[in-house]
């Protein structure tokens, strides 16, 4: 049964601290960048997010949001995917993600979502 709750880490070395999921299975926790995010200002930054019902769907889809916590930009992502578990039990996210940070003017919206 794949379940977020816990601590997860990704290929790149971030990490994703996940508590345990309410009755409508919402969660909260954390978002700590790794060595790969390449800069310095990147904080330890919330995350909240939902699961399908493991009950009904034994690999759910899940998505999550983290508003980064920057010292000169305000920026969000968006995690959307699925928990896998293989043969042995072992437990992985696959997922893709957007960020988006904040534009100055309509005419700069096409270069603020990655």
């Amino acid at each position: 049964q794949c379940l977020l709750s816990g601590s997860w880490r990704s290929d790149t070395g971030c990490r994703m601290v996940v508590s345990t999921l309410d009755k409508d299975n919402r969660f909260s926790g954390f978002y700590l960048p790794g060595p790969a995010a390449g800069s310095s200002e990147l904080l330890t930054s919330p995350l909240e997010g939902s699961q399908q019902d493991t009950r009904l769907v034994p690999q759910p889809t899940f998505y999550f949001t983290v508003n980064w916590r920057l010292q000169e930009a305000a920026q969000t992502t968006v995690f959307l995917g699925q928990c896998y578990v293989d043969t042995n039990g072992e437990e992985s996210l696959h997922a893709l993600w957007l960020l988006r940070e904040v534009a100055d003017s309509p005419d700069e919206d096409w270069k603020a979502t990655r």
